[in-house]
């Protein structure tokens, strides 16, 4: 059975920092891209970072500079290092599993979210 857990959300001041992990378990996550999503409330879900099967990475605009996606394929873990959060930034957080892409049409798996909240 693969499944997908998030962890490390929670309440944050805006300029504060959060790390975001994903335990992955059930197949070989190594063979996969690994990204992150969110989706604030009443919005639709959006893109946030990719990290390809052999490093490669990309990030949504506005997380640039201030977003890091990483991986350790031997614990099957991804992270997401969140630095100088801004109030725009709360949403839940999923990961998920699968193709290379940012529509989420890509990807086969997914956590059941994390809930990140920057206060101003």
């Amino acid at each position: 059975q693969v499944q997908l857990v998030e962890s490390g959300g929670g309440l944050v001041q805006a300029g504060g920092s959060l790390r975001l992990s994903c335990a992955a378990s059930g197949r070989t996550f190594s063979a996969y891209a690994m990204a992150w999503f969110r989706q604030a409330l009443g919005k639709e879900r959006e893109f946030v970072a990719v990290i390809n099967w052999n490093g490669a990475t990309y990030y949504e605009d506005s997380v640039k500079g201030r977003f890091t996606i990483s991986r350790d394929n031997g614990k099957n873990m991804a992270y997401l290092q969140m630095n100088t959060l801004k109030p725009e930034d709360t949403a839940v957080y999923y990961c998920a599993s699968g193709r290379w892409g940012v529509s989420g049409r890509e990807y086969d798996y997914w956590g059941q979210g994390t809930q990140v909240t920057v206060s101003s």
